[in-house]
């Protein structure tokens, strides 16, 4: 009777305060309340009533003890997580151990720091503190490297004095005055990747790379042009619809200049216009606009009610770098 009596109370304050949600009895996860079975029949609770209550082995409260309060708020019982979990950073076997037996807690996070040629699986640099300890497991494993010793440089030197580097590492180079690297500066950098060095660095006399090939009317090259072309390196030109390719699609660079680029000659294009002009039409083919290439030969013939002029001694006429001389017929 008295506990029912306690209830009906609880809840008139509320409704007399303007109060809607009275706060139900915690559910501590990882700890409990002082006395909790004696004080579960008490609950629901109006705002501002507090417990003290205590965290489980491995847990602590948000103050750092072992014990603390939670209130009963507006919004809820505070705090939200009672009970945090406490990680102490482990001894690193291959790594740096500042802070080796530190505590941290729940939604910490830590970098951490590997030997030369070891780090954390799946290449991750930090850990955190979660509810269930730490993840990932700080634990140093041996990792994909890259020697300096593989490294070969014509014209140029490694300017860092490390001889391992671990994955995803870049090594700087500089190369020697009078050469430059690929993209035309003195010095550049390559990176350990799990299958070895990215490239092999490359210091070249300036005076050998070529700078953006020329460009060529009515066309231009497939690919994104660079601003520095190495020797030997090669590039395809192609024509605009129509226009013809003359000479070698490709262009190679040596001694600092390109070989010679191809023309697009352009098409002789036979529009109705000018047969209407003429007096002509094409011989086995529709009256619509057509494109020839250099040294085709187009056949006409005399439109319905016209004859040959008699000067004209062939209805063949033969398509050069876009000039076309066309028959008339009267």
């Amino acid at each position: 009777m008295l506990l029912l009596i306690n209830v009906i109370l609880t809840l008139w304050v509320f409704c007399a305060n303007g109060q809607v949600r009275p706060c139900h009895f915690p559910d501590i996860k990882h700890g409990s309340l002082y006395y909790e079975n004696m004080r579960r029949p008490y609950f629901p609770v109006p705002v501002g009533k507090y417990y003290s209550y205590l965290c489980d082995e491995s847990f602590e409260t948000p103050s750092g003890s072992y014990w603390d309060y939670i209130h009963c708020t507006q919004d809820g019982w505070s705090p939200a997580v009672p009970c945090l979990r406490k990680c102490y950073f482990p001894y690193l076997v291959n790594g740096y151990n500042d802070n080796n037996g530190r505590k941290f807690v729940q939604g910490n996070s830590i970098e951490v720091a590997c030997h030369p040629g070891y780090g954390l699986p799946k290449e991750q640099t930090t850990v955190t503190c979660t509810e269930n300890g730490w993840s990932p497991t700080p634990r140093c494993i041996r990792v994909r490297t890259c020697s300096k010793s593989d490294i070969e440089i014509e014209n140029g030197f490694i300017s860092e004095s490390s001889s391992i580097y671990i994955l995803n590492k870049e090594m700087q180079y500089k190369c020697k005055p009078g050469y430059a690297t690929a993209d035309g500066n003195s010095s550049g950098s390559i990176t350990c990747l799990q299958n070895g060095w990215s490239a092999q660095p490359i210091c070249i006399n300036s005076s050998e790379k070529c700078g953006p090939p020329p460009p060529i009317s009515n066309g231009d090259i497939k690919s994104f042009p660079q601003k520095v072309y190495l020797p030997q390196s090669t590039v395809e030109y192609q024509c605009q619809s129509y226009y013809e390719l003359q000479g070698s699609q490709y262009v190679t660079c040596s001694n600092g200049e390109w070989s010679e680029p191809p023309r697009c000659i352009n098409p002789c294009i036979i529009t109705e216009e000018n047969m209407n002009k003429n007096n002509i039409q094409l011989k086995g083919k529709s009256d619509r606009n057509y494109y020839a290439k250099t040294g085709d030969t187009i056949e006409f013939m005399c439109k319905l009610g016209y004859n040959a002029n008699t000067s004209i001694p062939s209805f063949q006429a033969v398509c050069w770098e876009g000039i076309l001389e066309y028959p008339r017929c009267e």
